[in-house]
């Protein structure tokens, strides 16, 4: 018998204008869809429910700047509209325009470290391949 599971992932990496930044040890994505509900006069109960805009919050652990983004003095705190690639064996899942809205840094000297960043994205994409 073989257990099927998820493709996992074989690269993690933020990248901004065509570049990657840092690469990613681990992330946790969890997907929020906002309701509004629709109330009838004279009605008890509500008489529909509106799904609203997909908001994407992704938690990144261990991120390792590049060296290209060292030498160009890249700063975590700084950085916004940028993306979040997560390369699995199957398909690519891209995360755009996204936002910080959390960093928890640790590190040791000469490394530049962020142990987690908060992200959060309104765009998600899949792509075979």
């Amino acid at each position: 018998m073989s257990v099927i599971g998820f493709p996992t992932s074989s690269d993690i990496y933020i990248e901004a204008e065509g570049k990657k930044l840092a690469v990613v040890q681990s992330y946790k994505a969890t997907a929020t869809r906002s309701e509004q509900v629709v109330e009838a006069f004279g009605e008890s109960e509500p008489v529909a429910t509106i799904a609203n805009q997909l908001t994407y919050k992704l938690e990144l652990t261990r991120l390792y700047a590049t060296d290209e983004a060292i030498s160009d003095g890249i700063n975590f705190h700084t950085l916004s509209d940028f993306s979040l690639v997560i390369v699995k064996p199957d398909r690519r899942v891209i995360y755009t325009g996204c936002q910080w809205s959390k960093i928890e840094e640790s590190g040791e000297l000469s490394q530049m470290v962020a142990e987690r960043i908060t992200v959060v994205s309104s765009h998600r994409t899949e792509m075979l391949g």
